[in-house]
């Protein structure tokens, strides 16, 4: 197999680096100054047990790839980016070509699904980091990350069976999953926190905030029929495999959607996080004030150019009353 690996941002450059270093054949496809400085000088990945920089082809868009039999696609970009990423995708290679979402929330499998024929979803639970051209973090030991997958919108196949073992050969744990999308919704349930942290900063005192917006999901999954996995049951998992440490020189910063508001990214990921329990919540009946409060500060944060930390919890629980004052 070959891994195209469309968009190697913290989450996309780990996966690619890591393949890479067993042997697989990878391409990279990212922008800007990131795919400058990895074309020039290589992919660096930094990690507690090391450094090393890795000469990956990377390319600025699909349509420079001949796309061949075996080629597997990683969606690894924000999900704002998917539409537009699809629409270069489709017109560089054919339907059958199977993609997988490696991406937070869970509309992207439904973007590509309309496209192609073979869509997969994939549970990511990596502490990686991309803030500098040319340069990605993964804080996880000791292996690289979870990035267990299987069909959309259910089963496995022969092709995820090979994907996970690649990536488990690779330093992952990956298995074949039968249901991925009820553990996706689950990690969409600690995704919602990813606003608050951008907005309010690492250490701001938001547990009771992020407890409200907490439920207001709980109550859109309930009401909507929504299986998931007991959050305690995907933390167990999840610290039974993996520990994160501090890669020397490079103390663990924010989440993603802290990371795009540091980097000076005008978009941001709230709309497909906050934004589908508001969606959820309005197509069940279900009041979502502090999700939609939330997903309205990061998008006016991104587009204003903001830098994380900008709001207190005190201003964000004034707006949410002004909400239910409306």
């Amino acid at each position: 197999m070959r891994y195209i690996i469309y968009g190697a941002g913290g989450i996309g450059g780990g996966i690619g680096a890591q393949l890479f270093q067993q042997g697989h054949q990878v391409i990279l496809v990212c922008r800007g100054a990131h795919l400058a400085t990895i074309q020039r000088r290589g992919l660096t990945l930094k990690t507690p047990r090391e450094s090393v920089t890795l000469k990956i082809p990377a390319v600025g868009d699909p349509s420079q790839i001949d796309f061949r039999d075996k080629d597997v696609v990683l969606l690894s970009m924000k999900s704002q980016d998917t539409e537009q990423a699809l629409r270069a995708l489709c017109q560089a290679a054919d339907d059958t070509l199977p993609v997988v979402c490696a991406q937070n929330g869970v509309e992207n499998e439904r973007m590509a699904a309309r496209r192609f024929r073979r869509v997969y979803g994939m549970f990511v639970w990596m502490p990686a980091t991309h803030l500098e051209p040319g340069v990605v973090m993964n804080y996880a030991v000791p292996v690289g990350g979870i990035l267990d997958a299987g069909r959309y919108p259910g089963g496995v196949d022969e092709l995820i069976g090979r994907v996970t073992a690649d990536l488990t050969e690779s330093g992952f744990s990956a298995q074949p999953e039968l249901d991925i999308m009820r553990w996706k919704y689950t990690k969409l349930l600690g995704n919602i926190r990813n606003a608050l942290q951008a907005a309010c900063g690492l250490n701001a005192p938001a547990t009771e905030f992020a407890r409200a917006a907490r439920a207001e999901t709980l109550a859109c999954y309930e009401a909507a029929g929504i299986a998931f996995v007991p959050e305690e049951e995907m933390q167990a998992y999840v610290h039974a495999q993996i520990k994160v440490v501090d890669v020397e020189g490079y103390p663990r910063s924010g989440g993603s959607s802290w990371q795009s508001l540091k980097r000076g990214l005008s978009t941001s990921e709230a709309d497909y996080l906050n934004g589908e329990i508001v969606l959820l919540g309005r197509q069940h009946g279900v009041a979502t004030p502090y999700n939609r409060v939330l997903q309205r500060v990061a998008n006016h944060m991104a587009a204003t150019c903001q830098a994380p930390g900008s709001y207190s919890v005190e201003e964000l629980q004034k707006m949410v009353d002004r909400e239910h004052t409306n």
